[in-house]
């Protein structure tokens, strides 16, 4: 961005589409706690707080230029990905295919997998990523959390309760309810906030994923409280979203084997991921 001075060019010298870098600008912006660039006329200027970052990396980069030097070089790259459905399904799939674009001589690999093999499949290095809001202390898997997100109240748009701008437990003691299997950490979690507020919620369909489930509270099934990181940036017609408290936090994250160091590829998807992550009002980075 200094070197260029808009997002146009520095978009077109790094591979990457515009909206990537004004995403990463605008990232990057907010964790130094500084405005790093001015506009003038057509061009952004680089503040003084830019600079000194600026001058504070060069060490780094010099580096990172040594190790290109001295690296051979790659024909073909490829790295195995694996999510639940709605993870894979409603999110990754783009992701895959502009960093694809990008990156034209990378092949992918995506799985599409419940969380008992993902979590045995990164941990025994079949996949080099997992992604998924679940939450783990396997001694074999390093988590690293990219994503948080709070429970929502997952509702018809011709439900009276769309009027409120935050759901409680005891406003569903009488409503029909769809939930998760219980297989899912977050089925477990809304069953103990129930019982913390004395009531027993009246579950009329139990379903395996989070797209399941918004086509039930679609067909006027009954309402469904999950995480809406990532199924809010494709709600389907008919349905809306309503905080629900007490909050229950969410943390979607990379998965990768402890022990096993990833290539190239694999960690260039990584940060494709963090920067090209549209913002939400129900999601915010980590």
């Amino acid at each position: 961005m200094i070197t260029t001075g808009t997002t146009i060019a520095a978009s077109h010298r790094l591979g990457l589409s515009q909206s990537t870098v004004s995403r990463a600008l605008a990232n990057l912006e907010e964790r130094a706690g500084s405005t790093l660039f001015t506009r003038s006329g057509n061009r952004l200027m680089a503040t003084a707080e830019a600079l000194r970052l600026n001058k504070s990396l060069d060490g780094l980069f010099a580096a990172l230029g040594k190790i290109e030097d001295g690296a051979s070089p790659v024909t073909e790259r490829q790295f195995s990905i694996a999510a639940p459905p709605t993870i894979a399904h409603r999110f990754l799939q783009p992701h895959i295919a502009s960093f694809i674009r990008n990156n034209e001589k990378t092949a992918v690999t995506l799985e599409v997998c419940a969380s008992d093999a993902l979590l045995t499949g990164v941990s025994e290095e079949r996949f080099d990523i997992g992604i998924t809001d679940l939450e783990t202390q396997h001694s074999g898997i390093q988590v690293t959390p990219f994503r948080k997100s709070f429970l929502a109240c997952v509702l018809p748009a011709d439900d009276p309760y769309c009027a409120k701008d935050e759901i409680h437990p005891e406003d569903l003691a009488e409503r029909d309810i769809v939930a998760l299997t219980k297989r899912h950490t977050a089925r477990t979690s809304t069953d103990r906030i129930f019982r913390n507020a004395g009531l027993q919620p009246r579950i009329v369909v139990e379903t395996a994923t989070a797209v399941s489930a918004m086509e039930f509270v679609r067909n006027g099934t009954g309402l469904a409280l999950l995480n809406p990181f990532p199924i809010s940036a494709s709600l389907p017609d008919g349905v809306v979203i309503r905080r629900f408290k007490p909050d229950l936090e969410f943390q979607t994250s990379f998965w990768t084997a402890i022990n096993t160091a990833l290539d190239a590829p694999a960690r260039a998807f990584i940060r494709h991921v963090k920067f090209s992550t549209a913002p939400d009002p129900w999601s915010q980075p980590i």
